[in-house]
C-alpha cells in the first residue's frame, strides 16, 4: 500500500496500544533484539521498554561499535542563532510564547551579521537558524534575507522554525538551506490540543505532516524530535521513530536526524509531567542507534557536562556547543529573554578539548552543497 503522508501511516496506531506493547515486553524479547544483525521497530520497542533497562551496559558496548563502525571517531559541531522571540503561538512550554509578557526582538540586517562575527571567530562553520513562530515578522522572505547575508560565511546552514508550505521550503532549499529541522513535540493527539491552545500550532496534523513537505522540496537533511517531558517518553519515541522510518523509505535521498530536547526551566512553562532522568536518556539514545546505523544523533546544550562527555563515545555524531538560546545572546543583546536554560555553558574550544580527550575528532563542517548533485539529474520526489 502506498502511503500519500505519514499521517497514513499515524492513524494506524493507538497511543494506548503502543504503551500496553511496551509493558509487555521481556528479557527475552530484549536480547533477542540485541543478537539480530538487522532490526525493526519491533525491535526498537523492546530496546525502549522498561525491560530493556536492566540491558544497558550491553547496548553501551553496542551502540559505540555500530557508531564508529558507520560515522567513526568524529563529532560535527554547530552553533544555534537565534533570529527573533517573536511568536504568535501559546506554548505551556515555552518561553516565547505569546503570553508570556518579555520583551520581543528580531534581529535586524546589522544586528544578524554581529552575531554570525561572533560565531566565526569561534570557528563555527555550521549554523542553525531558531526563530519564534510569526510568519508576519519572520516569514519566508526574513529567512531568505538571512540566508543570503549569512551563504557567503557559512559553509552550512539549517533551520528550526514555523512549519512552511512545500513552495516555500522549495524556495529555502534553493537559496542554500541543507537541513530543516521541525519537531511534532509530542504524538499524543488526545492532548496535543492542552500544550497548544492557541495559534497555528494547535493544528496537529499541519504539522505531523511537515517532514513530508520537507522531504518533498528535496531538502538534504530533515532533523526529528519529541519534547521530553511533555508525555510518557517510550510512546512518543516510539511514534518518532515511526516517523523517521516512514521518511527514509519515503525520502530516501534525504538524511535523518533526531535529537532529544528534555523540558528545561524557561519563562512560564509548565513542569514536567514526566521526569526522564539521564539513565533513560541514555538508554533511548543507544535503543536508536541499535536500531538504525544510518541515523544522526545530536545532543543540544540542554544536557549537563557530565552527561554530554561520556555521550560523545556512545552514539553522538553531532553537538551543539557555546549555545546562546535568545536573539543577539551572543553579542547584540545579551539580556533578551532565553527560550530555555542551557546547561552546559563551556565554550567552543573546551567542548573540542573534551571530544579530542575522549579520542575522537571535533569536525567544524557538516555538508558541502558542492557535493550535491545538481538540479537537472533529478526532480524535487527523487525520481531519476
Amino acid at each position: 500500500m502506498t502511503m500519500n503522508s505519514f499521517i497514513d501511516v499515524f492513524e494506524q496506531y493507538s497511543w494506548d496500544q503502543v504503551r500496553r506493547r511496551l509493558d509487555q515486553v521481556t528479557l527475552q524479547d530484549v536480547e533477542r533484539s540485541l543478537c539480530k544483525q538487522q532490526r525493526s521497530l519491533d525491535d526498537f520497542i523492546n530496546l525502549i521498554s522498561p525491560a530493556a533497562s536492566v540491558k544497558l551496559e550491553t547496548m553501551a558496548k553496542l551502540a559505540q561499535q555500530l557508531t564508529r563502525k558507520r560515522f567513526g571517531k568524529t563529532i560535527q559541531l554547530y552553533a544555534p542563532l537565534y533570529l527573533s522571540n517573536e511568536c504568535q503561538n501559546i506554548c505551556t512550554y515555552c518561553g516565547f510564547s505569546l503570553d508570556n509578557s518579555i520583551k520581543r526582538k528580531t534581529l535586524s540586517d546589522t544586528e544578524l551579521m554581529i552575531e554570525a562575527t561572533v560565531l566565526k571567530s569561534m570557528g563555527v562553520n555550521h549554523v542553525l537558524l531558531v526563530s519564534g513562530e510569526a510568519n508576519k515578522t519572520v516569514g519566508v522572505s526574513y529567512f531568505l534575507n538571512a540566508i543570503k547575508l549569512l551563504r557567503p560565511h557559512f559553509a552550512n546552514i539549517s533551520i528550526e522554525v514555523q512549519p512552511l508550505s512545500e513552495e516555500e521550503y522549495c524556495l529555502l532549499h534553493d537559496a542554500g538551506v541543507n537541513a530543516v529541522l521541525v519537531y511534532q513535540e509530542t504524538y499524543h493527539q488526545e492532548v496535543y490540543k492542552e500544550y497548544h491552545p492557541k495559534g497555528k500550532k494547535s493544528n496537529f496534523n499541519f504539522r505531523l505532516d511537515t517532514p513530508d513537505r520537507v522531504g518533498r522540496a528535496g531538502i538534504h537533511k530533515i532533523g526529528l524530535g519529541v519534547l521530553l517531558g511533555l508525555e510518557d517518553w517510550r510512546v512518543d519515541s516510539f511514534f518518532n521513530a515511526l516517523h523517521i522510518d516512514y521518511l527514509q523509505k519515503q525520502y530516501w535521498k534525504s538524511r535523518f536526524s533526531v535529537s532529544f530536547p528534555r523540558l528545561r526551566p524557561a519563562e512560564g512553562i509548565i513542569e514536567p509531567n514526566f521526569i526522564m532522568s539521564d539513565k533513560d536518556l541514555l538508554q533511548l539514545i543507544c535503543a536508536y542507534r541499535i536500531w538504525n546505523e544510518d541515523l544522526e544523533i545530536s545532543i543540544s546544550t540542554r544536557e549537563n557536562e557530565t552527561f554530554r562527555d561520556h555521550i560523545v563515545s556512545l552514539g553522538a555524531t553531532a553537538m551543539s556547543a557555546a549555545s546562546k538560546t535568545n536573539p543577539g545572546g551572543y553579542a547584540v543583546d545579551k539580556e533578551s529573554l532565553e527560550q530555555f536554560e542551557t546547561s552546559d555553558d563551556r565554550s567552543m574550544e573546551e567542548i573540542k578539548a573534551v571530544i579530542r580527550n575522549a579520542g575522537y575528532d571535533p569536525v567544524m563542517k557538516d555538508w558541502d552543497p558542492v557535493y550535491s548533485r545538481t538540479k537537472s539529474t533529478y526532480d524535487r520526489t527523487g525520481n531519476e
